[in-house]
């Protein structure tokens, strides 16, 4: 029985959690309401307090914990609860992966109506800290106020580097110390956080659109190569010389020192002038002997080794014989034609972005590889009977779509080529079971295995094989 406090909040108690949503939220029951508590975990006796309520579910968050779930951890990160990432620091992370195999067997089983009784167990993440190679941060002149920030009696700079908190566009925590990227990331953002405080840079007014700092990205990579590239607004042309030189004489072993100007009302910097002010405009990353080539625009799998593990398993699951004629769908920068190039006869990319074709190309270059041919422009435009005709009908179709999935000309066009195996690669097991439900006329699913990428959150990636019947 619910109970209601001063102000009209209404309060549920003693909710069982059960089970966790797709989207990360814990799922409790009280009589025929669902209901998504934030920061729930399945074990847990709760009661609830409700922040959204509609006719067969509602939101809450936890109002009291009375017993805590065996699943439960302390989180290591002293920013959980505001940041937006690493929603899962508070259970463990073999329950983690427990629950993202569940998600994404529910999804296949719901959507696409598939028999998910071969899914093999998931592949856990070797490193569940510092796993990333890559990090955007947000200048802002409106910190976001923790509660211990407004108990103080006293002044408080509003400047933050930090991430966005959820749900507030102008409002940015300001990150200490941050467990997704290794060294020296967190020495870089808080050296530059001093330095701009100290000499009077002004941080972005995310409102106003006016002010010199606007954003910092660091990439590292494997082979120990450091890229840093700082995104200034408004600034004044001393401003810019001064912070870069800090940054080049105060970090060395930084490869590539870039800054970028962009005075547009969004952070996208794709169509952006970049200006190299140190090394090279780019750094190399390594992967099985291949190496690739990263730019600020590039797009690379941000945890670089279970990327590893998760282009093996897409090439254990095509099972190359070595006389191949592999499609390489939404292939990015060329990160899994060039990693299979090796063992096959030919491999054709297709990718609607530009730049991250001439990056494929490049890297193919750069590897001595010659079995490689990549196209640019929509998939559904680029897919053509012509173009199947031109280039052969494909032995194996390799597609890594983006979260929405394929559009529905792509799938029918796969219908149409009749590739003997088509090896699935999704980041949204929905849009993939989506997918896989267009395709049961003419494809049977014959292996599944979720792959961890990021830890701490409820993201997994799912890699399905398809054959042809």
């Amino acid at each position: 029985m619910s109970r209601k406090k001063p102000g009209t909040i209404t309060i549920i108690p003693n909710v069982h959690i059960i089970d966790i949503a797709e989207e990360g939220k814990g799922v409790g029951k009280a009589d025929e309401l669902v209901i998504f508590v934030d920061k729930a975990v399945p074990g847990d006796l709760v009661d609830v307090r409700l922040t959204k309520k509609k006719k067969n579910f509602a939101e809450a968050i936890i109002d009291q914990l009375h017993e805590k779930s065996a699943l439960r951890t302390d989180p290591f990160c002293k920013h959980f609860g505001t940041c937006g990432g690493c929603k899962w620091q508070h259970m463990g992370y073999d329950a983690q992966l427990k629950f993202k195999q569940k998600n994404v067997e529910a999804a296949l089983q719901r959507l696409g109506k598939i028999d998910t009784s071969i899914t093999e167990p998931i592949l856990g993440s070797a490193k569940n800290r510092y796993y990333r190679n890559k990090l955007e941060f947000t200048f802002s002149n409106k910190r976001w106020l923790e509660k211990v920030d407004v108990e103080r009696d006293e002044e408080f700079d509003m400047n933050a580097l930090g991430f966005h908190v959820p749900l507030r566009f102008d409002k940015i925590l300001d990150i200490e110390h941050c467990y997704l990227q290794d060294d020296p990331s967190n020495q870089i953002r808080n050296a530059v956080r001093k330095f701009s405080l100290e000499n009077g840079l002004s941080f972005y007014d995310l409102r106003n659109h006016e002010g010199a700092l606007r954003n910092l990205i660091i990439r590292t990579s494997s082979t120990g190569e450091i890229m840093v590239a700082v995104i200034f607004a408004y600034p004044e042309e001393e401003q810019v010389n001064a912070l870069m030189s800090f940054l080049k004489s105060e970090f060395p072993k930084i490869t590539s020192l870039l800054y970028i100007i962009n005075q547009k009302k969004n952070d996208t910097i794709f169509d952006q002038e970049v200006n190299t002010f140190a090394g090279r405009d780019h750094i190399f990353e390594e992967m099985d002997g291949i190496r690739f080539k990263i730019g600020i625009k590039s797009f690379y799998q941000t945890n670089s080794e279970q990327a590893f593990e998760l282009y093996k398993i897409t090439k254990e699951f095509a099972g190359f014989k070595g006389d191949e004629l592999v499609y390489d769908l939404y292939t990015g920068a060329g990160t899994i034609a060039n990693f299979i190039a090796k063992d096959v006869k030919t491999v054709i990319g297709v990718e609607y972005v530009l730049t991250a074709i001439e990056d494929a190309k490049f890297n193919s270059e750069l590897n001595g590889i010659e079995n490689t041919t990549f196209y640019a422009g929509d998939m559904k435009d680029i897919l053509t009977s012509e173009f199947i005709l031109a280039h052969g009908k494909p032995d194996v179709v390799i597609t890594d779509p983006p979260r929405a999935g394929m559009h529905a000309d792509v799938v029918q066009r796969l219908l149409e080529m009749e590739a003997e195996k088509i090896v699935y690669v999704s980041c949204n097991a929905a849009t993939q079971a989506r997918d896989l439900e267009l395709m049961k006329a003419k494809y049977d699913v014959v292996r599944i295995k979720p792959v961890d990428m990021f830890p701490h959150t409820q993201h997994v990636e799912n890699v399905v094989l398809l054959r042809l019947k």
